[in-house]
């Protein structure tokens, strides 16, 4: 979906995160869970709740089964399919997906299977291209297969230390294909990110919740929990406008 002057787009994990991240001025979103892990396919009862309370068509849903490289069974992208099916089936404008073959190059049957799955919906490509052996390719691939928008940061682990290369995908993609900048991204890196020409800045825009909750030793993990910060979204907002 198309949305007029600098696109910030906003990684979010329930329905509260959504209606504040898109209240504070987002553009649209990546629905997802696990952040902490790179972001896991959400529950099928988060994606109703979200695409119930926003515009469905804003929400681009990670379809991604487990953490752990992007290399994928063909049991494994059959899960994918089928996640994909149920996220377009139930309206989302959207799904994020990557897949890589061994040699770490696009996994173009994955990516096929993938986009068939999709059909009308954004198929967005993840940041698997930062883990690949030769982004480049991958890159020219992506376009070659007709995927619609890659999240990237430019090979770096930040992407504002990846800004020369997000600038020659901007130049390359002529169009074709959305460039989008994620990876490390805070309010302060936009403005750089959109002079080197991205179509769209990504981040999560986190902070810390619930950190008195009781946790501990009973399998509830690290104290607290993430959600979405509506001053930092507001902020990143701001920057990309200046």
């Amino acid at each position: 979906m198309t949305v007029g002057g600098p696109v910030v787009e906003i990684a979010v994990q329930d329905a509260a995160g959504a209606r504040a991240a898109l209240d504070a001025g987002a553009a649209r979103l990546e629905l997802c869970q696990a952040l902490e892990t790179g972001g896991l396919t959400p529950s099928l009862g988060i994606l109703e709740s979200v695409l119930a309370a926003v515009d469905p068509l804003l929400v681009n849903v990670l379809v991604r089964p487990r953490a752990g490289g992007f290399v994928y069974s063909a049991e494994e992208a059959a899960v994918v399919e089928a996640d994909i099916r149920a996220c377009v089936e139930r309206g989302a404008g959207g799904v994020v997906v990557g897949a890589l073959t061994r040699e770490g190059l696009l996994d173009r049957d994955a990516m096929r299977l993938w986009r068939d799955a999709a059909g009308t919906a954004t198929v967005v490509f993840h940041r698997a291209i930062d883990a690949s052996a030769d982004p480049r390719a991958v890159f020219d691939s992506l376009i070659a297969e007709g995927v619609d928008r890659v999240l990237t940061s430019g090979g770096a682990v930040r992407s504002i230390d990846g800004v020369v290369i997000l600038s020659e995908f901007a130049a390359a993609s002529a169009g074709r294909i959305e460039v989008m900048a994620g990876g490390g991204v805070t309010p302060a890196d936009i403005p750089a990110l959109f002079a080197a020409g991205v179509d769209a800045v990504h981040l999560s825009a986190r902070q810390r919740s619930g950190a008195d909750a009781p946790s501990g030793p009973g399998g509830g993990g690290a104290g607290g929990h993430d959600v979405t910060s509506a001053e930092l979204v507001a902020e990143a907002v701001r920057e990309a406008r200046r």
